[in-house]
């Protein structure tokens, strides 16, 4: 089947980790709980849905599966360069919940390495100012398919 609409990286980013399972694995997963029972305590997803989330993850490179335990054969889940770069952009999801879903105060709150709690943003890599919806635009775009 034809995949439909824009070619963009986005749609490509989604295919792999744009399920709610997915996403929620590689919170947890960052958050140092590696073992599947413990992702799939803490995450509330059923054991064959997570076992298949976790395999798209690692067909795809976000993770690698480690062997822990010999007898019986048992496995963690460790990032790769591709998961741990996915930290950022969770931080900001999560910041973005945290303004305009969540009532009350935020269920979780990281801490900067300055001492502040962390509010995450995004910034040109060149010059450092922060990216807002007028200060950029876009200067190719994929094709409409």
């Amino acid at each position: 089947m034809a995949v439909r609409g824009r070619q963009c990286s986005i749609a490509n980013a989604l295919a792999v980790i744009g399920e709610k399972w997915s996403l929620l694995a590689l919170r947890e997963i960052l958050l140092g709980e590696r073992r599947f029972d413990q992702i799939a305590r803490n995450t509330g997803a059923s054991r064959d849905i997570l076992a298949a989330r976790l395999r798209t993850l690692v067909e795809a490179g976000v993770l690698t599966r480690r062997q822990y335990e010999a007898h019986p054969p048992r496995y963690e889940y460790v990032p790769t360069e591709a998961g741990r770069a996915l930290q950022p952009i969770l931080l900001n999801l999560m910041d973005w919940g945290d303004r305009y879903v969540t009532d009350g105060p935020p269920p979780t709150v990281w801490r900067h390495s300055c001492g502040a709690d962390l509010h995450p943003r995004t910034v040109c890599a060149h010059c450092g100012e922060p990216v807002t919806e007028g200060e950029v635009h876009a200067v190719r775009l994929g094709p409409v398919r």
